[in-house]
């Protein structure tokens, strides 16, 4: 209990080799990772992602993109985002052939759901990542699956002719808006009605997934499923929260964790989360994104009232688990599976 979390992390940490990095579209690059002994890497499952550790620089979380029965590689695909936080341009600037870099183990937060007797993926530009390799995975189970995939031009679209080639082409469509989302895919329209027992998995940028939230809000419960690269932006403050702000309170109250295991409390303050203080006390709990995206430090509980501010935790997860990066108790005390 009193490893250090970086300790922890870095323990389970898988060291690749990048054995090749390939251009893909424009701004695109995408990055072939194997054990540089040759041995099988760890199995994965479609939708899974890894954290990219850079040499003295950021941590980020890229889905894995090839066909998941592949063992001896990972393939990721990354973006140069010029007005991002820094990671993307870490990754084109500073990974090169032949070097060598500290990966997680994968963990996946977007499964495919078995039973399902249809399977429709919406990818909005870098997003077709995990839907890339759900497609693989469905062509080989042999499930109904369509693929829809939006980007600006054909040049824009990563692994434009390997989609083509190794997966059906009547199960792909490709929607290029040039720039003007309104000649691009009516998404309203695709999913105005759903189709009996289909589910619906779609990643990309936030103006997307918004249209994709709005367009299936009407679905079935438990049958629309996403995955976000970026923590959408917060709607505007109401009135009264504003002015809470103005005069100095804080919307999230002070709290304490108590661990199962041991027995010991700590509080929480309203301006640190639970991750940061547990680290505090030398508790080993991993992160990564520190923004309820990854799950990396889910961590389950056994009492209390929980705020959950993840992206990712089903409603069935959220009864016994949370994130320790972003939630927070609306009880005095929550009690930890630690």
């Amino acid at each position: 209990m009193s490893t250090s979390s970086q300790g922890a992390a870095s323990s389970s940490r898988l060291k690749l080799l990048i054995r090749s990095i390939t251009y893909e579209a424009t701004g695109i690059r995408s990055y072939e990772l194997v054990d540089p002994a040759g041995e099988p890497l760890p199995p994965v499952e479609a939708g899974s992602h890894i954290d990219i550790h850079v040499p003295n620089g950021p941590t980020r979380q890229y889905s894995l993109c090839n066909d998941p029965s592949e063992r001896h590689r990972y393939v990721i695909a990354v973006l140069r985002d010029e007005w991002g936080r820094g990671g993307s341009k870490a990754i084109h600037d500073q990974l090169q052939v032949e070097q060598i870099v500290e990966v997680s183990r994968p963990r996946n937060n977007f499964s495919l759901v078995s039973g399902a007797r249809k399977h429709i993926l919406v990818a909005g530009g870098i997003g077709v990542t995990p839907l890339k390799a759900m497609a693989h995975q469905l062509q080989i189970d042999g499930e109904d699956y369509q693929l829809h995939y939006c980007a600006k031009t054909e040049a824009h679209a990563a692994f434009f002719k390997e989609l083509q080639t190794e997966l059906d082409p009547a199960r792909i469509a490709f929607h290029f808006d040039r720039g003007n989302p309104v000649d691009g895919l009516d998404i309203q329209a695709l999913l105005k009605v759903q189709p009996e027992g289909a589910h619906l998995y779609f990643c990309g940028p936030g103006g997307f997934m918004a249209a994709c939230e709005k367009a299936s809000v009407h679905w079935d419960a438990g049958t629309v499923h996403s995955e976000h690269f970026k923590a959408p932006v917060p709607p505007p403050a109401s009135p009264e929260a504003l002015a809470q702000a103005h005069q100095g309170q804080s919307g999230d109250a002070e709290f304490s964790v108590k661990l199962a295991s041991t027995g010991a409390v700590y509080g929480v303050p309203a301006d640190r989360s639970i991750v940061q203080v547990l680290a505090e006390a030398g508790v080993a709990v991993e992160t990564s994104c520190e923004a309820g995206l990854c799950g990396a430090c889910k961590v389950g509980y056994l009492e209390g009232e929980v705020q959950h501010n993840d992206f990712i935790l089903s409603d069935d997860e959220r009864r016994t688990c949370l994130t320790a990066c972003v939630s927070r108790a609306t009880s005095s005390v929550l009690v930890l599976d630690l």
